[in-house]
């Protein structure tokens, strides 16, 4: 484990994999064109012991399926699932999303979410009085007396779920997993303000650009969508989301 995925970190695994599984010659190793796996030293490392290289093509994760799809279990049910002591693994990303309509309606980013933190998240997310009825949260410590005073003077009831209990907010929980799967497991984060950045922007392309099953292929900001995705006559235009990521698509005249 390290900061950051380097030739090193990735040579040291190497070994590690070889000294548990003692692999003989002609073993087909298989990764991305990450760097750190195109790099001189690790090619030549692969050489010595007789292993063949096989590269994924360009933008083509499919020709890697089992690994991201074991990185997607051990995500699901594993990493995602503990609280992690360290200032590094503190960091936050917070969202608050209405329910009917599947909309993301607040993004807040900290690398030190504290019971303050939180309760200025809320009061950025109600403005002008526009509070929900209700609002449903797990119980986690950081919601505190201030959240909890915020909510009151708002008029907002609380509703806590159970213990382990994702699926009592499952439209959050959802919306979490398209994060990771569309958004943040594509794109190296440097630091605080690049996770806010590529948050900020992500949300407007999943509120207005892309249609819901449960909302029976609605987009969940189809009331603030622009006059270009109405239907109609003319050429549709992709534009790029998150640098070519994803695209959005509109008719022009």
């Amino acid at each position: 484990m390290a900061d950051q995925l380097r030739t090193e970190l990735a040579l040291d695994a190497l070994r590690m994999a070889r000294r548990a599984r003692r692999p003989g010659a002609g073993l087909l190793h298989h990764t991305d064109r990450g760097s750190q796996y195109t790099a001189a030293a690790y090619q030549a490392a692969l050489a010595a012991r007789g292993s063949t290289c096989s590269m994924s093509r360009a933008g083509a994760c499919r020709d890697n399926a089992m690994a991201g799809r074991c990185f997607a279990t051990l995500q699901a049910e594993s990493t995602d699932t503990k609280t992690w002591p360290t200032r590094d693994a503190a960091r936050l990303a917070i969202f608050v999303v209405a329910l009917a309509a599947r909309r993301v309606v607040h993004v807040g980013v900290t690398r030190h979410p504290t019971d303050a933190w939180v309760a200025q998240q809320l009061r950025e997310a109600t403005p002008f009085a526009r509070q929900p009825r209700y609002r449903i949260r797990d119980r986690d410590s950081t919601y505190g007396s201030a959240f909890a005073r915020v909510a009151a003077a708002t008029g907002i009831v609380e509703l806590r779920t159970a213990y382990r209990a994702p699926r009592q907010n499952a439209t959050c929980a959802r919306f979490l997993g398209s994060v990771r799967r569309e958004c943040l497991d594509h794109v190296l984060v440097l630091d605080e303000a690049h996770l806010r950045r590529v948050l900020r922007e992500y949300v407007p392309s999943f509120n207005q650009d892309r249609p819901h099953q449960g909302l029976r292929q609605h987009i969940p900001g189809a009331a603030a969508a622009s006059p270009g995705h109405a239907g109609g006559l003319g050429n549709v235009r992709a534009f790029p989301v998150l640098g070519g990521l994803h695209h959005a698509y509109q008719r022009v005249a």
